[in-house]
């Protein structure tokens, strides 16, 4: 079982599309899927679930949401909740989904920020209680997997790079970071690469710890897999996208090579490819499609008339599985 990450510091890069997508393909090739929506947005969640459906994951008694889940931990009352993740039952055209699962995501999430900030400096000092804190979510994780019998666990963080995350990553083998050709996404990579690099050290500090707790930590030494260029228009030429974006999406790989590779490969926390490039695939803007499946709850390659798609709208949206299927493709490669 393997634990991959979708994230960027940066928001409106797309991730959650991309997550939700990736996720439905693995599933269709064979592969159990857990997703887990570790965003206090909770868009991974709203596009999975019913208003209802996700208002009943929020309930305390019997409730499934991550926030459920390490609640306890978080108001230093107990240690984590076994709550079971909801199994997503879903018709596509030759059959139905079946082995797709998500962990709902909270809002209240974002209030679990303060105590991993609080408790960072203990854990790394090695004190039990300040570990429970900074494992808790990797601990759940493990458990659900395990409940289900996962091949993969697919986890949606926020764009930002606060306590959550750091505890998050660190829980991950391996990480995806969604880029927009931009200037913006650019920079970001700086300021990830940094970050990561800090962490590392810390949770090494934490780690020393292991041999006189009885509960697992994270290794704290997530795997650069690579990146996906999202959100381009489309243009007919040899790089697929218009003159504009083209001139940050020419960037985008020296920008990764040097603010990420170089920075995680020195501590082996990059998954290195034959062709020496760390550029997953590209998945251009959608348009209109993107809220047709989000009101639909399904991916877009999926939808037809009866979710209101209309001419070539139904054929656009078939050929939508061309953008992620190579994607999938490469992921089964570091699965298997």
């Amino acid at each position: 079982m393997q634990i991959i990450s979708i994230f960027n510091n940066k928001g409106g890069v797309g991730k959650t599309t991309y997550i939700y997508h990736i996720a439905h393909m693995l599933e269709r090739s064979g592969q159990t899927v857990l997703l887990v929506d570790l965003d206090s947005q909770c868009n991974l969640s709203s596009y999975c679930l019913s208003d209802m459906e996700l208002e009943r994951s929020w309930r305390s008694e019997r409730g499934n949401s991550v926030w459920n889940a390490i609640e306890l931990v978080a108001t230093g009352m107990g240690d984590i909740r076994r709550r079971r993740p909801t199994k997503l039952v879903k018709e596509h055209p030759f059959g139905e989904y079946e082995n797709l699962y998500l962990v709902p995501g909270d809002i209240m999430l974002s209030s679990y920020e303060d105590r991993l900030g609080d408790t960072w400096v203990g854990a790394r000092g090695g004190d039990e209680m300040s570990l429970r804190v900074q494992s808790a979510i990797y601990r759940y994780i493990l458990w659900c997997a395990e409940e289900v019998q996962a091949d993969v666990v697919l986890l949606d963080l926020g764009p930002n790079l606060g306590s959550l995350n750091r505890a998050v990553l660190a829980a991950s083998n391996y990480f995806i970071v969604p880029i927009s050709p931009d200037l913006f996404s650019i920079r970001g990579t700086e300021n990830l690469g940094n970050k990561l690099n800090i962490w590392r050290a810390g949770w090494d500090q934490c780690n020393g710890s292991q041999d006189y707790i009885n509960f697992e930590l994270p290794a704290g030494r997530p795997c650069f897999l690579g990146y996906v260029k999202q959100q381009h228009n489309i243009r007919d030429n040899d790089v697929g996208m218009t003159r504009g974006w083209n001139i940050f999406g020419q960037q985008v790989e020296q920008a990764v090579q040097q603010n990420i590779v170089g920075r995680l490969d020195p501590l082996g926390q990059v998954f290195r490819w034959r062709t020496g490039s760390f550029d997953l695939g590209s998945i251009p803007n959608l348009h209109s499609l993107v809220p047709y499946s989000q009101n639909a709850r399904k991916p877009i390659f999926d939808c037809n008339s009866r979710d209101g798609l209309t001419g070539a709208h139904i054929s656009r949206a078939r050929e939508s599985s061309a953008y992620f299927q190579p994607m999938v493709e490469i992921l089964l490669q570091v699965l298997d």
